[in-house]
């Protein structure tokens, strides 16, 4: 891909690590303050890379494309954990699977980490309509609308939430306003001060529905990108690598997060769990992007994510 900032896949992986991280259960009760803050800024952040790298300068014919393609990975997998989450013992599990029910996680609230994708269409269809107006409205125009609109799909139909996707339009404004990545979210180890402060100070700010949260998403994200030119080569290369496979990893990272829960007797010597999770996390990664090669290798790529190989780069 011509221009692609490898800088934005670094900060992919970093936050699908994350989320792999404290989607383990054994690690996020272990250290569930560490969690509590995470859970602050991780997606918020992959809401504003997706808003920001959403092009909307295209045909209608063209985004539907793209929004069947999220749409259609997102309910097959979610279907499936919506009715594993019936039969085994999580903490999402569903006492009665009915068919209202499972009609409600898949177009109202999902479960597991789909709900990203499921935010991610709703938020491309509002963004690409309030879009088309803005050489009549311009971009403060275009911005009150998609926040009317983001705000009633909220409050009035329950489709997404307004704080997520207040994320998303942060993203989206950066790119129509016509600012770089890295001049709108400046590199600063300078940033560890003030998310140190607001973690320590604030711990009842630690929600990504409140003010702290917005700013503490934007300091996570300046901190991550400081430390970025730090790493040697290789490791930049394996961070590009798995962040331009996030979408593989979110599709199936649950399937192996599962798993590791028996993994956790083999590490019960180390009391930190650092380890555990070192093993989890590398264990779920390779699984994910197994099962997006597999379906490549039998050749359902086309029909599970609309293209050839599910693992190229977008």
């Amino acid at each position: 891909m011509q221009n692609r900032v490898r800088e934005i896949d670094y900060l992919k992986c970093v936050f699908i690590v994350l989320m792999i991280i404290f989607h383990l259960v054994y690690v996020g009760d272990k250290y569930p303050y560490a969690k509590q803050v995470v859970y602050t800024f991780h997606m918020p952040a992959f809401l504003v890379i997706s808003g920001y790298l959403a092009n909307m300068n295209k045909g209608f014919g063209k985004l539907a494309n793209q929004v069947k393609w999220l749409f259609v990975p997102y309910a097959v997998m979610e279907a499936g954990y919506t009715w594993m989450a019936s039969l085994l013992p999580i903490r999402e599990h569903i006492d009665e699977l009915t068919v209202a029910v499972f009609i409600d996680k898949m177009l109202l609230h999902p479960l597991g980490p789909y709900w990203y994708l499921h935010t991610l269409i709703v938020c491309y269809l509002i963004y690409y309509v309030t879009s088309r107006l803005r050489p009549r409205v311009g971009t403060a125009g275009v911005a009150c609308l998609m926040g009317v609109a983001f705000y009633a799909a909220d409050g009035l139909l329950g489709i997404v939430s307004l704080h997520n996707a207040m994320y998303f339009m942060a993203g989206a404004m950066v790119r129509m306003c016509g600012l770089q990545f890295m001049r709108a979210f400046s590199p600063t180890l300078l940033a560890a001060v003030p998310l140190a402060l607001f973690c320590i100070a604030s711990p009842e700010g630690l929600d990504r529905s409140t003010l702290q949260g917005f700013v503490m998403t934007w300091l996570a994200m300046s901190l991550a990108l400081a430390a970025y030119p730090l790493f040697g080569k290789k490791v930049k290369t394996a961070t590009h690598f798995v962040g331009e496979n996030t979408l593989a990893i979110l599709l199936f990272s649950p399937m192996f997060t599962i798993i590791t829960k028996h993994f956790v007797p083999l590490f019960a010597f180390d009391p930190t769990a650092l380890l555990y999770t070192a093993v989890s996390v590398a264990f779920t990664i390779a699984g994910s992007l197994a099962v997006a090669w597999v379906t490549d290798w039998i050749q359902l790529s086309r029909w599970f994510s609309g293209k050839r190989l599910f693992n190229k780069p977008q």
